[in-house]
């Protein structure tokens, strides 16, 4: 079966030049599913990893637009219809200047395995574009949103390709990219996910990456009955994810000494309080400032600047019980993952796509750590992105309690679906089989179903 996997890496390569991104989401899925398709030979001889592989449709679109000088600007879009097979597809909109077609495709690999483990009929894509929001003010991100709906709209619905946030992508510009596609549709439908509260959104969307990538650790401590309270955690962004992973971290009892941007990061002892979370808050979602002030501000705290000629990452060195990255793919080398088991790191729940390289990974499993990839610990977000279509479609809107409720039920549910599909295909404890395989399954057993399409 290794042979199946080299020739399909080989193959996958030749056809996906330039994009490592997306040819490592597809290795660490593949390693995984050589046992199952050892013990299902039909899925193999029916191509179903392959025709996963392979986006069912990739849009590449050009969007002008005008900044406040009045000069225009040209940007790239994109929408990685990825795989449609249990439901329509569903995955973010990412805004960042590193945006290009190999990122996008590995988030909707990814995707696909994430949304299938969370028991929700959603298929998988991706989308975005290389815009960069930071520094721009309201009006330019409005007009630069129009112009980018202004050929999405022809190819989402709510019943179609539902998408949502991701980094850059916030409430400011979910409202944007919903207003043109209203006024282009003459139709108000849950087409996008992350909506204000006012005109369709749900309760605890914001909150519910970084709520569940804690839960899921909690979980994952459960199975060695210790529970998240007493614990230091390190914690790497400061947007969205990081912020309520803080937050949750706090109502759960442990502490959080650690947040991040792209500049470098703080590290205070005392934990990041309720009152500290607030102006990290306000720094970010409103000042739109640099993490570094909060060192200025808080002196029980200390600022590292990041070096860009350093072979790891200074915040994984922190002794600490736990770790939540959340800040963007590949963050956690293999160095980096050396030094958070050498110092007392025993639980890793992934708040971002992909932020361990394959490298670290080896690490982790290797340890015997307790190590919830990305697909089944970040799960949280597009699982309430799932329970909003679900509102909008009954017109109903749910409590905050009652969506926090269900957010906390599916993350059990896609915990006990990892330590399931692992123990029944022989490798007990490994998260990252177990996320991989109980994801395959579900949307394979669907693409056998309903043919060659």
């Amino acid at each position: 079966m290794s042979s199946y996997v080299s020739d399909l890496m080989a193959s996958v390569k030749a056809k996906n030049p330039a994009e490592p991104e997306f040819h490592q989401a597809v290795q660490e899925v593949a390693d995984s599913l050589s046992i199952v398709l050892e013990k299902h030979p039909e899925y193999r001889r029916a191509k179903i990893l392959e025709r996963i592989i392979e986006p069912e449709r990739l849009l590449m679109f050009r969007v002008p637009w005008v900044d406040d000088r009045g000069d225009i600007h040209v940007n790239r879009g994109f929408r990685i219809q990825m795989n449609s097979a249990i439901g329509p597809y569903k995955g973010g909109l990412r805004f960042h200047p590193s945006v290009n077609l190999g990122i996008l495709k590995f988030l909707a690999f990814e995707q696909v395995f994430k949304n299938s483990l969370t028991t929700l009929p959603m298929g998988g894509g991706k989308g975005g574009s290389d815009f960069d929001p930071k520094g721009k003010s309201d009006n330019e991100v409005m007009r630069f949103c129009q112009a980018f709906m202004g050929e999405l709209f022809r190819h989402v619905g709510a019943d179609t390709d539902v998408p949502a946030g991701d980094i850059g992508v916030g409430g400011r510009e979910i409202g944007y990219l919903f207003g043109m596609y209203r006024k282009l549709r003459n139709e108000f439908t849950g087409v996008l996910t992350g909506k204000g509260l006012t005109w369709g959104g749900s309760l605890i969307r914001p909150e519910a990456t970084g709520y569940g990538a804690v839960y899921f650790a909690s979980e994952m401590l459960a199975t060695r009955s210790q529970k998240l309270e007493g614990k230091t955690c390190l914690v790497s962004g400061s947007g969205n994810v990081a912020q309520y992973t803080v937050e949750k971290i706090n109502q759960l009892g442990g502490k959080a000494i650690t947040l991040s941007d792209s500049n470098g990061f703080i590290h205070d002892p005392d934990g990041i309080s309720a009152e500290k979370l607030a102006f990290v808050m306000d720094l970010k979602n409103n000042r739109r400032g640099r993490i570094a002030e909060y060192a200025d501000k808080y002196k029980s705290a200390t600022y590292t600047a990041t070096d860009a000629a350093a072979t790891s990452n200074a915040l994984w060195s922190l002794k600490a019980h736990c770790a939540f990255p959340s800040a963007t793919q590949n963050e956690i080398n293999g160095r980096d993952a050396e030094n958070l088991v050498k110092n007392g790191v025993y639980v890793v729940a992934e708040g971002a796509n992909m932020p361990t390289t394959l490298e670290g990974v080896n690490v982790f499993l290797e340890a015997k750590i307790l190590y919830g990839p990305g697909k089944a610990a970040n799960a949280g977000g597009v699982a309430t992105s799932g329970l909003e279509m679900s509102q909008n479609s009954m017109r109903l809107s749910w409590s905050r309690e009652e969506v926090d409720t269900r957010l906390h039920d599916i993350m059990r549910r896609i915990h006990k679906s990892c330590v399931e599909a692992s123990t029944a295909y022989g490798t007990p404890g490994n998260y990252v089989n177990g996320a991989n395989i109980a994801g395959f399954l579900k949307v394979a057993q669907a693409m056998m179903a309903q043919g060659i399409v």
